[in-house]
């Protein structure tokens, strides 16, 4: 993960560098690609396996969504996973297609109280091939109350 400081420390060793080797510029400016970064390559996806993304398809799934959702839907939110491809002879095929996995949450009405009883809603997959996305982002959700949370332990391996 890219913080501030890290891009602020970048910053300062590309301007001495630069002005070392008496090199005119205007405007420097360093920075990441952001919470809602794009994923466009296999090696994107093999990085961020587990996250939660946003994808668009190309065109809308149409019949093949058979029902589960509606059949001009194009955007997904779900967790992304790697799925192994199998044709109809039971042998593996070419690179492996990406799968993500949500769960649709009933919308909540403004002013209601929650149930008690929470309806546990049932898991759907979307399995996909890159050449079928149109957009691919990680989501970009915030945790505001990371203050006080503690490191995992492999956040804390990759400090040592």
């Amino acid at each position: 993960m890219v913080t501030v400081e890290d891009c602020e420390r970048v910053t300062r060793q590309l301007q001495f560098a630069l002005e070392a080797g008496l090199v005119e510029y205007r405007r420097l400016e360093v920075s990441s690609p952001g919470i809602d970064r794009p994923l466009r390559t296999p090696a994107d996806f093999e990085r961020f396996v587990g996250e939660v993304i946003d994808i668009t398809l190309r065109a809308p799934l149409g019949s093949a969504a058979s029902g589960v959702v509606h059949a001009s839907r194009r955007k997904f939110r779900g967790t992304l996973e790697r799925t192994e491809a199998v044709d109809l002879q039971g042998g593996t095929e070419g690179p492996s297609p990406w799968q993500i996995t949500w769960q649709e949450e009933p919308p909540s009405v403004p002013g209601k109280r929650p149930a008690r009883k929470k309806v546990v809603a049932a898991t759907q997959v979307l399995s996909f091939r890159l050449d079928e996305l149109k957009d691919a982002r990680l989501a970009p959700i915030v945790d505001f109350k990371g203050r006080g949370r503690k490191p995992a332990p492999d956040e804390m391996a990759d400090k040592v």
